[in-house]
C-alpha cells in the first residue's frame, strides 16, 4: 500500500498515516469495501509498530472511514468519494430511452455461457507455448476454424495460410491501405455514399480514396473503369448504408475489372443476415487471386470482441502480416481460442440462427413503424444486415428531426456523414433495429412520427 511516511517530519506518525489513509479513502484510491491489509502486515510494510496502525485503524473506524467486523478484518467503507473521473463521467455519457444508433448487434444476446464454455474447453486443450508471443497472423487453429466457416457459409477460397487475424475491420483495412500505397496502389475507388469510418481510415493511412457511385444495381462498374484507381472498396453483400445487393451482371463486370489486374477490397460485414432468401456468395471465392475479404464477428457477435479478419491473395500475405506484427504483435489468444471453439462446436451457427429470426421480426415491426409514423420515407435496398437507410423526399430537414429526437432521448443517425460531398447528400436516416426490443421501436418511432409532424 503506498502511503507517504516521512520520518524526518515534526508530525507524528500515528498522525501521518491517519491522514494518508484518510486521503486514499477521500480520493477513491482504495475503492469502497475492499480489504485493508492486517495490522500486523502494514506495520512490517510501514516498519512501525502494530500497536501504532491498530490506533490509525481504530481512530479511522470511528470517523467511518473504515469498518471492521470481528473475525472477518477490516475494509474501505462505502463512502460517497465524489471523485473527478466519476464526475467527468456523468458530464460525457448522454442516456437515451430508445437508440437506433448504427453498427451494433443485440449486445444483450451475447452468448455468454456459449463463450465461456469455449473458452474453457480451449484453454484445456492449449499448449502452454500458444500462450508467449504468438505468429501475428494469428493461431492455426483459429485460422484453420475461419477458414472452415468461411468455405461452408460464404463460399470463400480460404486457406489458412491466407488469413491473417486482426483487430476488427477497421484495423485490417489500415493494414491493407499501408501494404497498397507501399506497392505504388494508393488510388482506392469507394463507394459513394459508404461507410465514412473506412474513408478516415483510409486519409490517415496517406490514402484518398476517390467516390464512385452507388445506384440500385450496386457499384457503378462504368464509372470504376474510367478511373485511375486501381482498387476498389466495396460492400457487394449488402452496401453500406443504401442496403443495395450488387447484382449478378455487377459482379461479373466488377470481377472482369480486377482481372485486368486490378484487387477488390470486399467488405462482408453483416453478409449472414438475409432474411428474404439466402446470402449472395462472396465474390472472393469466384477470383480468389484479385479479391481481398475483409470479415469480422462486430456484427454477429459484438464488436468489443475486437476480431476480424483478412483473407488474402498469397502476394499480400507476408507483408500484411508484417504490418500486423508492427502494430500488435498479434491479437488476444484467449479470444482467438474461445472463438475457434464457438466455430467448431456449432455454438457460432445456432446463434446466429437465432439472431435471424430475432433481427427479422425486429424489422418487420420497424417497417410497420416507418409507414404508420414516417410515411414520407422510403425504405430502400434488401432484406437484410442489421439496420436499414429510409430516404426522405429532397428539402425534408433530417437534421432538425435528428437534433429533436436527441432532446426527447431518442438516437437516431442521418446518413449524411456516409456521403464525401455532404452538400449534396439526399436527406436520409439509417436506423438500427438489432439492438433495440420491438417495444423500444414502437416507443421511439412513435416519438420521432410526433417530431415529424410538427416539422
Amino acid at each position: 500500500m503506498l502511503v507517504e511516511i516521512d520520518r524526518g517530519s515534526a508530525e507524528p506518525l500515528h498522525r501521518q498515516l491517519t491522514a494518508g489513509l484518510r486521503d486514499a479513502v477521500r480520493s477513491g484510491r482504495l475503492a469502497p469495501t475492499s480489504r485493508m491489509p492486517s495490522t500486523r502486515v502494514l506495520a512490517d510494510d510501514l516498519g512501525v509498530s502494530r500497536r501504532l496502525v491498530v490506533e490509525v485503524y481504530t481512530q479511522l473506524i470511528a470517523e467511518g472511514f473504515l469498518t471492521s467486523a470481528h473475525g472477518a478484518g477490516t475494509f474501505v467503507a462505502d463512502i460517497d468519494t465524489n471523485t473527478h473521473a466519476e464526475a467527468a463521467d456523468d458530464h460525457h455519457v448522454t442516456r437515451y430511452e430508445v437508440d437506433f444508433g448504427t453498427g451494433l448487434p443485440d449486445l444483450r444476446s451475447f452468448p455468454r455461457d456459449r463463450w465461456l464454455r469455449a473458452l474453457r474447453h480451449g484453454l484445456s486443450r492449449l499448449p502452454s507455448e500458444s500462450l508467449g508471443y504468438v505468429a501475428p497472423q494469428g493461431l492455426p487453429d483459429t485460422r484453420q476454424a475461419i477458414a472452415g466457416y468461411l468455405q461452408r457459409t460464404r463460399g470463400i477460397a480460404a486457406d489458412p495460410g491466407q488469413i491473417v487475424l486482426c483487430s476488427g475491420a477497421t484495423q485490417g483495412l489500415g493494414l491493407l491501405a499501408q501494404v497498397l500505397r507501399e506497392r505504388g496502389d494508393g488510388t482506392i475507388a469507394m463507394e459513394e455514399p459508404g461507410f465514412w469510418l473506412h474513408r478516415i481510415v483510409l486519409r490517415r493511412n496517406g490514402i484518398d480514396p476517390l467516390p464512385l457511385p452507388v445506384d440500385d444495381h450496386g457499384f457503378d462498374i462504368a464509372a470504376l473503369r474510367a478511373s485511375p484507381a486501381r482498387v476498389a472498396l466495396t460492400t457487394p453483400a449488402h452496401q453500406c448504408p443504401t442496403g443495395v445487393v450488387m447484382t449478378a451482371q455487377r459482379r461479373a463486370d466488377l470481377l472482369d475489372w480486377a482481372r485486368d489486374g486490378n484487387l477488390i477490397i470486399e467488405d462482408d460485414y453483416d453478409a449472414e443476415y438475409r432474411f428474404d432468401r439466402r446470402p449472395i456468395g462472396a465474390l472472393q471465392g469466384l477470383a480468389a487471386d484479385r479479391v481481398i475479404c475483409m470479415g469480422t464477428a462486430s456484427k454477429t457477435l459484438a464488436p468489443g470482441l475486437r476480431i476480424g479478419w483478412l483473407v488474402l491473395p498469397p502476394a499480400l500475405v507476408d507483408a500484411v502480416t508484417l504490418s500486423k506484427g508492427i502494430a500488435d504483435s498479434g491479437n488476444s489468444v484467449m479470444d482467438q481460442v474461445a472463438f475457434a471453439e464457438l466455430l467448431d462446436s456449432g455454438d457460432y451457427d445456432r446463434h446466429l440462427r437465432q439472431m435471424r429470426r430475432r433481427y427479422a421480426s425486429r424489422r418487420s415491426t420497424l417497417l410497420t413503424m416507418l409507414g404508420e409514423h414516417l410515411p414520407a420515407a422510403t425504405v430502400s435496398g434488401a432484406a437484410a444486415g442489421i439496420q436499414l437507410a429510409a430516404v426522405f423526399p429532397d428539402g425534408y430537414d433530417v437534421e432538425e428531426l435528428v437534433r429533436r429526437a436527441a432532446t426527447s432521448r431518442v438516437h437516431v443517425e442521418s446518413t449524411r456523414p456516409f456521403y464525401a460531398h455532404r452538400a449534396g447528400a439526399p436527406p436520409g436516416l439509417l436506423l438500427n433495429y438489432a439492438n433495440v426490443t420491438e417495444s423500444q421501436i414502437i416507443t421511439g418511432m412513435t416519438i420521432l412520427g410526433r417530431i415529424a409532424r410538427q416539422l
